[in-house]
């Protein structure tokens, strides 16, 4: 079995909504899902201090009800196990335990109190979105879709910045091994200096955006389909609202350049993007870590 789809796992609706659509993920990549929770330390004590086992076992066990019972809601066909941890934070544990089992992501839901079917990050997810050494997929809340709803679509948000290779490499890997058509939306115009000739750009970008079709098609399995789509608008909120999302569809962005090698860094094209997405995201580094990429194993 090749490495699977670590979950951070809550007993709330957003925890859920995760792990519906870490099974979907899994499903469609022929992997394993980890149910992750992740259980404080004991702060209370100094580190030189014992743990208390007594309190760590009960929590512990608690822990292990919740994800017994999540176990049960999820399809029978997809395999899984679940753990507990614990952790400086959940975030840390996530990562730890995504390195640990050699994950190709880790999913998280959203934050409380957010509008259905939208995106709210909570302080896990903008931990993990600062810091993360894997790929981070996003669910927005109520919006992980049927457990048995296939994944149909791989909208990869291209543009021109370092990076934009490899998250071409991840869009068309996960596409080609879920069977998923690919769709790619070139970010040129909202990815250049303000102030430059708007004609110009249009060119420049209808071009960018034939060469990686080209570049995607080349590399996908046969009967797997690629399109570019250009969606109109003045701003990346409005290009993203004008164009249709599918409920078995999700986005793949980049992360900012500002981000450290092999880590993430939510970039501001993509938290714009975040406000009106209805569907999951799944941020990756901009340079390739060791390990399995999104769609298979490494050669």
């Amino acid at each position: 079995m090749s490495a699977g789809i670590v979950v951070g796992y809550t007993a709330t609706d957003a925890g859920s909504d995760a792990a519906v659509f870490g099974a979907r993920l899994a499903r469609a990549l022929g992997t394993r899902l980890h149910l992750v929770i992740v259980l404080p330390r004991d702060g209370t004590r100094s580190a030189a201090v014992a743990p208390d086992r007594a309190y760590e076992d009960v929590i512990r066990g608690q822990a292990r009800t919740w994800l017994d019972e999540a176990l049960r809601t999820l399809p029978q066909d997809v395999p899984r196990s679940a753990h507990v941890r614990f952790g400086e934070s959940f975030a840390e544990g996530l990562v730890a335990a995504g390195e640990e089992f050699g994950a190709r992501m880790i999913v998280v839901g959203a934050a409380g109190g957010g509008l259905l079917g939208r995106h709210r990050l909570g302080s896990v997810a903008s931990e993990l979105l600062h810091s993360s050494t894997l790929p981070v997929a996003l669910v927005p809340a109520g919006g992980a879709a049927d457990p048995a709803t296939a994944l149909t679509r791989v909208t990869a948000a291209l543009g021109t910045r370092p990076g934009a290779d490899v998250l071409l490499d991840e869009a068309v890997g996960l596409a080609g091994a879920a069977g998923a058509s690919l769709r790619l939306i070139s970010l040129m115009p909202f990815d250049v200096p303000p102030g430059l000739d708007t004609g110009a750009i249009r060119i420049a970008g209808d071009e960018h955006g034939e060469d990686v079709l080209s570049a995607a098609r080349a590399a996908l399995p046969a009967g797997v389909s690629a399109e570019v789509e250009r969606a109109p608008g003045d701003s990346v909120e409005d290009a993203v609202a004008h164009l249709d999302w599918q409920p078995g569809e999700v986005v793949l962005v980049g992360s900012s350049r500002l981000a450290q090698p092999r880590r993430l860094f939510l970039g501001s094209t993509a938290a714009k993007m975040l406000h009106v997405l209805p569907v999951p995201m799944i941020v990756v580094p901009r340079t390739r870590a060791a390990g399995h990429p999104l769609g298979g194993d490494p050669a």
